[in-house]
């Protein structure tokens, strides 16, 4: 089993705390986003829209995140066994995979530093354009993806119903955790997997007192889960305490010199 991945991003956090929910080995392909090397031949070949996650195991190649843990989740026994409900773990991975959590992250971004990464992302698919021509339609279909982001970014209707999709999964997740310690029942399982990057998401954009910490259940919930040794093995050690800004700034000066020196 194979990952392309990076812990940017999030729907690849998902996908890797399943994978260490599982003790499943895999080899790791980490291609950061940041720096454009999503944007690297190889995966498009993989996958045509040129996306991360992607797994594969064998000849199977996986490139939706909901397919992939759901395929994770079926080998051997699954996270929670019998000791859930099977009907409110679907429902519950099904609706943290409806939102759209790109938009959210991006409209809680600095313009100036959205900007930054945008610019240097598609010159970076430009570059690559020019070194793989036979690709060329998929990064004109990249190049087209990144234009419509920014306008989608100007329409103040999409983001305010963006986020009030967040406060309905939030608000339903509070409640629910007020009769049961985990989304689908007693155990641990991947609604869970689903949600933990969500949470991480909203504690990485000093969000957390808004809209978790608001939310009492919710709260104990957070401060529980991440003591488990997957979360600090998938999102933890990076984003914990300084390292939040090591690992920002690191990859800021990189892309820094890259643009300066003009190596896309």
């Amino acid at each position: 089993m194979q990952l392309y991945h990076h812990y940017f991003s999030l729907n690849s956090q998902k996908v890797r705390l399943a994978l260490e929910e599982k003790r499943m080995d895999y080899i790791s392909h980490s291609l950061n986003p940041l720096k454009g090397k999503d944007l690297d031949a190889e995966l498009f070949h993989l996958n045509p829209n040129g996306k991360i996650p992607v797994f594969t195991n064998g000849n199977r190649i996986i490139t939706e995140t909901l397919e992939i843990i759901q395929y994770i989740d079926s080998v051997n026994e699954p996270l929670g066994m019998n000791d859930i409900d099977r009907e409110r773990l679907e429902e519950w991975m099904q609706k943290v995979d409806e939102w759209n959590p790109k938009l959210f992250t991006l409209s809680h971004t600095p313009f100036k530093l959205r900007r930054y990464f945008s610019r240097f992302k598609r010159r970076v698919a430009i570059a690559r354009m020019a070194e793989n021509p036979d690709l060329a339609s998929k990064y004109r279909s990249k190049l087209h993806n990144a234009y419509a982001t920014e306008e989608l970014l100007n329409n103040i209707d999409e983001i305010n119903a963006n986020e009030q999709q967040l406060i309905n999964i939030l608000d339903a997740a509070d409640s629910l955790l007020a009769s049961t310690q985990y989304l689908a029942g007693a155990s641990f399982t991947m609604a869970d997997v689903m949600l933990i990057p969500v949470l991480a998401r909203l504690e990485l954009l000093q969000l957390d007192k808004e809209f978790i910490h608001s939310r009492n259940q919710l709260s104990e919930y957070w401060a529980r889960v991440k003591h488990r040794p997957s979360y600090h093995k998938v999102i933890g050690q990076y984003f914990s305490g300084f390292n939040r800004h090591k690992t920002f700034f690191t990859t800021a000066f990189t892309v820094g010199l890259r643009d300066f020196f003009r190596k896309y």
